[in-house]
């Protein structure tokens, strides 16, 4: 056991260490494809411009062809980068999602402690309550019968 004053050292700062290294990878990842859509969208909006012969380039229909697949290619990219995230939370937060759970039954279960004896005082209050207004009614000389 690794207690002493190393500062950073064992397996705890290595995790966190690649987790943030991992962080940084895929932050630049989404940064570069979004930005890939951004750039290849605002080129083929620009080819794509109506001139006033209504005869199309070759070369400007290649053009568009090519920014729209590289449009998808980025967008794609991404669904990838989404799909691994999600697997990356699935797979990495059990633990911490099974101590959350543990320690929310914990404080349900406390709570429902407190309500049960909540119920039981009151329970008792009220029939404390009824037993003196039954002596208060049968001591009464108004009751009629």
């Amino acid at each position: 056991m690794n207690k002493a004053g190393g500062g950073g050292s064992g397996p705890t700062a290595a995790a966190a260490a690649a987790a943030a290294q991992k962080q940084k990878t895929l932050m630049q990842r989404v940064e570069t494809d979004i930005a890939n859509i951004v750039d290849n969208f605002s080129q083929l909006v620009n080819v794509a411009k109506v001139n006033d012969p209504p005869v199309r380039n070759t070369q400007e229909a290649f053009m568009m062809e090519m920014r729209a697949s590289r449009m998808v290619q980025a967008a794609g990219s991404l669904l990838k980068l989404v799909s691994e995230l999600k697997q990356t939370a699935i797979f990495s937060g059990f633990a911490s999602l099974n101590d959350h759970v543990e320690q929310r039954t914990n404080e349900f279960n406390r709570q429902a402690e407190k309500t049960d004896r909540m119920l039981a005082r009151i329970g008792e209050e009220a029939a404390a309550s009824l037993k003196e207004l039954e002596a208060h009614y049968y001591s009464s000389g108004k009751r009629t019968d």
